[in-house]
This record gives structure tokens, C-alpha cells and sequence, in this order.
């Protein structure tokens, strides 16, 4: 049953990731070069499982698939702000 909650809250907090990281790209830094380059999403996504590490490792039921799937989350979140962010600007 904890286990569940556990992974109830990773999903909370991947969605979270992914929304909060879409809408930073497109409505921040839509006239960010970096932020469209290819690797954006790759970078973000290694940073914030990065971040996510020291987290799940307090929780040893969470487990280290939490920071990747919390990082995989924040990466397409930084990739679909991108396609959203260049479909909105003029020329793009």
C-alpha cells in the first residue's frame, strides 16, 4: 500500500515537472536559443534527475527510477514548451 502512494507521488511530481518546465520554456524563454537547441530537453531532463537524486535517496522505497522518470518528465516538458514557444513566434 505505501509502495502505491510512493509511486502516486513520483507521477504527481513528473506531471508537475512536465507542465511547470512546459510552460517556463514557452512563455520564458521562447527567445532563448538554447532553449530550442536539440539537447535543451536532454540537459534539462539529466540536470533535474540530478537534482531529483538526494530526494529519493531520503526515500529508499521511492528508489532512484523516481529522479530518472521525474527527469524524463522535465525533458519533454522542455521539448514540447519548445514546439509551442516556436509555433507562437512570427516566422517559426
Amino acid at each position: 500500500m505505501l509502495e502505491l502512494l510512493f509511486a502516486a507521488g513520483t507521477g504527481a511530481a513528473t506531471l508537475f515537472g512536465y507542465l511547470k518546465s512546459r510552460q517556463f520554456v514557452r512563455d520564458r524563454l521562447r527567445f532563448v536559443d538554447a532553449a530550442h537547441k536539440p539537447t535543451a530537453p536532454i540537459i534539462a531532463g539529466a540536470v533535474a534527475a540530478i537534482v531529483a537524486a538526494p530526494v529519493v535517496w531520503i526515500l529508499p522505497i521511492v528508489g532512484a527510477p523516481a529522479a530518472v522518470i521525474f527527469g524524463v518528465g522535465v525533458g519533454w516538458g522542455v521539448h514540447h514548451g519548445s514546439k509551442d514557444a516556436r509555433k507562437r513566434l512570427p516566422g517559426g
